[in-house]
Parts: C-alpha cells; structure tokens; sequence
C-alpha cells in the first residue's frame, strides 16, 4: 500500500461528561477499520471505560490525523495485522490461509473469515499498513476482533442488534455511548474496551506478536494468559 492517502469527509462526536476526576488514566483507541477508505471506519477513544471521543473516518490520512491529534497509549484495530506464517503476499496462492490465532479462533467456534477470502485482503493490506505506519510514530498497536470479544461478553454481534449490542457494552461498565452511534462505532468501541482490558491484565492473546496475534477478553474469573509466545 502507499502512502497516507486523503479522501470523503467524516464525523466524529464527544462524549458530553469526557472530564475525569482524580489521576488521569491512559486512552485507548479502537478502530473498526474498513477495508477501502470510501467505507465507514469506526473510531472510539477511552480514558478508563469513559469514552471521550467517537465518529467515523474514512481515508488513512483522517485516521493518522486523529491519532496524531489525540495521542493514544494502546491502539486496537479491527484487521489482520500480519500474514500467515511463510507467507510473504497476498497474492500467493500456495501459501498458509490461517495464521496460529486464528486456528484458534477456530478451535473456540469463534466465526470469521479468513484474511486471504475476497475482501478481507484489502482489510489485510490496509490493516499492516496502518500498523506498521504507527509503530514507526512509536504507537503500541494491538489486534482485537469485536466479534470474538462480543462472543465472550455475550452481547451479541451488531447483526444480532444495535440496541443489545449497546446494552451489552454498557453493562460492562462502558459509559458515554451516544444513541446516535452505529455498528462500525459499536464495533470500535468494543475494540477499545479489548484494549482497556489488555492494559488491566483481563485479557489473553492467542498466537503471538511476531506471527499474529488476536487479543480477546477473559471469561469472567478466568486468569491472564498468552495462547503462545508475545513479545
């Protein structure tokens, strides 16, 4: 992919109580990255489970210029952020289809689709882009998968409704949603809670960092691990 393009206007809104009390704790940003910039890519940052900041981008350029404006400690994207494990493109045809973690997505009965299936390969170039641009700015950049973390907490996915989707979130402590949010805003701010919850210790990661890794919520009383090695 090349350089950080610009392209359609966005929306991005804020929550009306953003201010916290007290010691000031790290944002997290979650992005539900689209696959092409003339599609929605949701965007929500949290300080805490508080969300400060929510919208709708759409270009590469829109997308650095709002990390770059907010400064977030952890970033959580919606996207494949490596290729399989030998496999040096997309466009090889005899190469690995499933990186480790997402066997284990597998594994678990977690449904996706795989990052070399038609769209998902754009959403895969994009995503190593956009991961690869902020880890040079000096940005920590994870992998989350809203559906998998929904399927853990139970909430439903956005096809199973806004409103229990919303519902859902909220009653994992989520504060500041705006009743004018849609899926792809859900869905990034489910990615951001992932993050929060990777920064608590109550999350796992499955694979690992140099060959792919999927961080997702622990079940409710289960400990922190790593489904591999991280780095």
């Amino acid at each position: 992919m090349g350089p950080i393009m610009s392209g359609r206007s966005s929306r991005t809104g804020r929550s009306s109580n953003s201010k916290t009390r007290g010691s000031v704790q790290p944002l997290v940003l979650g992005i539900d990255l689209a696959g092409s910039p003339k599609r929605n890519t949701g965007v929500c940052l949290m300080r805490g489970r508080r969300i400060v900041e929510w919208g709708t981008l759409f270009s590469d350029e829109e997308i650095a210029r709002f990390v770059a404006r907010t400064t977030p400690h952890l970033i959580a994207i919606d996207a494949p952020l490596n290729l399989p494990p030998g496999r040096k493109t997309l466009d090889d045809r005899n190469g690995e289809h499933f990186r480790p973690c997402d066997r284990e997505l597998m594994r678990r009965g977690i449904r996706f689709f795989p990052i070399t299936l038609g769209p998902m390969r754009t959403l895969t170039e994009r995503g190593i882009f956009l991961k690869e641009y902020f880890s040079r700015k000096g940005y920590r950049v994870i992998e989350m998968y809203p559906g998998a973390a929904q399927d853990v907490w139970e909430t439903g996915r956005k096809q199973d409704g806004l409103p229990r989707l919303r519902r859902g979130l909220e009653g994992l402590g989520l504060k500041g949603l705006d009743k004018k949010t849609h899926g792809d805003e859900l869905d990034a701010a489910t990615g951001a809670l992932v993050g929060y919850w990777f920064r608590k210790g109550k999350a796992e990661v499955l694979g690992n960092f140099d060959e792919g890794a999927i961080v997702v919520p622990l079940p409710a009383g289960k400990k922190s691990t790593t489904t591999g090695s991280s780095s």
